[in-house]
């Protein structure tokens, strides 16, 4: 009798540790992951997935807690977007998101089901990934990432009023600068600009195309390319070297060396981002979420840069964008 209450008592005791583990292992199954791709490493496309990270926080979701984060960044190669979208797929991820249109590309050929959240993609139509901002109707919806390249070029205008000639510096496989570079190209040449545009197909592109372009031109616009601006040291050098000022599309970029620019915060583009993604993680069908973009813009000045290129400003713009904007001293 005592061997067979023994028996008993340790079969009991092996069910409670089975069930205690078979809980947990169903609440570690539960635990939705969110799989984040980012295409390459700079201060812009960092900055988005800062913002990432604070609105999943913001709306309850913490990673380790109750969401797992698999971020991963491809290093700007194109078999790890591949072989690292494939990695959520395998994990069976709640919501992707891609960093940068190469990334949101990749995910799309992936996965026609999973949930895609576009974290900053310029043109979502011209890359493919959505036939309608406001009924996206598929898997995929999220952030457009939309400079006001109008605003841009005033500004432009305003510091350079003798502008006659501007280079402009893409990535020739880009889809997204290419429509900037576009628009941009058009909205100069209707103010009596010639838009002498340059393209490059990688990093290792950048020195020889670069150099040519600033030897040949009164000023530099880059569109937002993630290319370029993983390069942009290499440009502002030569352009340096010409004494030959760069204005960006980008606010980063502009506090590395660039002139001015007029941009929406790259940080904010990802506290977007990320809430389209808790929305997603509570229910929410990317069907029915039109694309989100940002509606504002803030003025960016390097006044250090002005000055080591000799470029006067005008009085009434620095106090201007002293009161509104940001003065890089």
């Amino acid at each position: 009798m005592k061997r067979l209450i023994g028996t008993i008592a340790v079969l009991f005791l092996f069910l409670i540790f089975a069930f205690f583990r078979s809980t947990d292992q169903a609440k570690k199954n539960q635990t939705p992951t969110v799989g984040i791709l980012q295409l390459t490493s700079h201060p812009a496309l960092d900055e988005i997935h800062r913002g990432i990270i604070a609105a999943l926080k913001e709306e309850g979701f913490i990673s380790g807690k109750n969401i797992k984060i698999d971020f991963q960044n491809a290093q700007n190669d194109q078999s790890n977007l591949k072989s690292m979208s494939q990695r959520f797929e395998n994990e069976d991820a709640a919501v992707m998101i891609g960093i940068a249109t190469p990334a949101a590309q990749s995910l799309a050929n992936t996965t026609k089901t999973t949930p895609i959240v576009m974290g900053a993609i310029s043109d979502p139509i011209g890359a493919g990934l959505v036939k309608d901002l406001k009924h996206p109707g598929g898997n995929i919806t999220g952030v457009q990432h939309k400079e006001p390249i109008a605003l841009q070029l005033q500004l432009i205008k305003t510091i350079m009023p003798e502008l006659k000639t501007i280079g402009v510096l893409h990535t020739s496989s880009d889809d997204s600068s290419a429509a900037e570079v576009k628009e941009f190209s058009q909205l100069a040449q209707k103010t009596g600009i010639k838009v002498k545009e340059y393209t490059i197909t990688s990093t290792n592109d950048i020195q020889q195309v670069s150099a040519t372009m600033a030897s040949n031109v009164q000023a530099i616009y880059i569109p937002n390319d993630n290319t370029v601006a993983s390069g942009f040291q290499t440009v502002l050098k030569n352009a340096n070297q010409n004494k030959i000022p760069i204005f960006p599309s980008t606010s980063e970029m502009t506090r590395q060396g660039g002139l001015a620019t007029v941009s929406v915060s790259q940080y904010e583009l990802g506290k977007m981002t990320g809430k389209m993604t808790a929305a997603i993680l509570k229910g929410k069908d990317p069907a029915d979420m039109a694309i989100e973009y940002p509606t504002k813009g803030t003025t960016y000045l390097n006044q250090k840069q002005a000055q080591q290129l000799g470029i006067d400003l005008p009085n009434e713009l620095v106090t201007q964008i002293s009161k509104k904007g940001v003065v890089i001293k």
